[in-house]
């Protein structure tokens, strides 16, 4: 692998990286507040809730944080992993078509020459 085929691929982890912990953040806080909604709700309303300890309520809130940042950061991943799927097939397609064009077999060999030549 070249030193240049590893910082793409530096660069594309830390991308996706970043946007799992935005989507994260971002999820644990709508979720997290839901669940402090729900608890505050059922602790004026429900006098059985009213009853459980802090420590427990606290443990509500918080498994509803950890729930919308686990969700969130996926969401956020497979949506990018999809969308470099579909870019990555796009370029192979046109790579396929333009090899052939040239009357060459496709090969990958030959996808990574027409990328090198594509790339210059």
């Amino acid at each position: 692998m070249s030193e240049r085929s590893r910082a793409q691929l530096k660069a594309d982890v830390d991308h996706a990286y970043g946007l799992q912990i935005r989507a994260g953040s971002k999820g644990a806080a709508q979720i997290g507040a839901a669940g402090l909604g729900a608890v505050t709700i059922a602790h004026y309303t429900w006098p059985f809730f009213r009853r459980q300890t802090l420590p427990f309520k606290a443990f509500l809130v918080m498994g509803s944080a950890m729930a919308g940042l686990v969700i969130g950061a996926d969401n956020a991943l497979l949506t990018h992993e999809a969308e470099r799927r579909r870019t990555e097939n796009a370029i192979r397609k046109e790579a396929r078509m333009d090899i052939a064009r040239r009357g060459l077999v496709p090969t990958e060999t030959e996808i990574a020459r027409w990328r090198a030549e594509q790339g210059r």
